[in-house]
């Protein structure tokens, strides 16, 4: 499963049966922004993974980062029903409004046997559109806690209690998702008797929340 971006494009075969798993990828690129690209891949069956290019500190070097995970039922249902309200993004996603900040390049991609289309845009106006975008940036964001914290239990456990504040803040404000995505490297930290008891509370809860929001969807 390809979690990179493709070149746009936008073709329909006109025979042929349809691949057994549809992908729909979500890519990103905002320059001197970390991480400046990443992008996230989400198959039908619901296995996805997540790939950047980024620092962990301000003087470290870019590494590139992969992460595999499952996606919750209902978040992959939602996935591909936006993608089909969307036309499968084979036609012009993007609102072309010049007084819109820029706020990242985009790309939305199917792919199934059938079809490969890709959509490239800042902002659009199109609902099902701007549905997937918050929802791949929330998961985003969840990915990034990720790789952060497996950095810093391993080479900063002071910054963990830190880090594991500002998630539980915006978990509970429902600007992350898929928590459960990055539930290993939760449970490490739970796990690991150097932590200290409140980091380790922190990372419980965190789980808990992870594990209730996908059973509720």
């Amino acid at each position: 499963m390809a979690a990179t971006s493709v070149p746009l494009m936008s073709q329909q075969a006109t025979d042929g049966p349809a691949a057994s798993t549809a992908v729909v990828t979500f890519t990103f690129d905002f320059p001197q922004s970390n991480p400046e690209r990443y992008s996230i891949a989400v198959e039908a069956s619901g296995r996805a993974s997540y790939e950047c290019t980024g620092k962990v500190t301000d003087d470290a070097e870019e590494q590139l980062y992969r992460a595999e995970f499952e996606v919750s039922a209902g978040n992959r249902e939602r996935i591909f029903e936006w993608a089909k309200r969307a036309q499968y993004f084979a036609g012009k996603i993007d609102s072309a409004k010049h007084n819109v900040a820029f706020t990242g390049t985009k790309t939305l991609t199917y792919q199934d046997g059938r079809r490969s289309n890709a959509a490239r845009y800042n902002y659009s106006s199109v609902e099902p559109v701007r549905e997937l975008t918050a929802l791949f940036q929330n998961m985003a964001s969840t990915m990034e806690y990720g790789r952060r914290l497996a950095y810093y239990h391993r080479y900063q456990k002071l910054a963990l209690d830190a880090e594991l504040k500002r998630m539980e803040a915006q978990a509970k404000n429902g600007e992350l998702s898929e928590i459960r995505g990055v539930a290993p490297v939760l449970q490490e930290i739970f796990d690991d008797p150097t932590v200290i008891n409140v980091v380790r509370a922190r990372a419980k809860e965190l789980i808990e929340i992870g594990s209730s929001a996908a059973a509720g969807r």
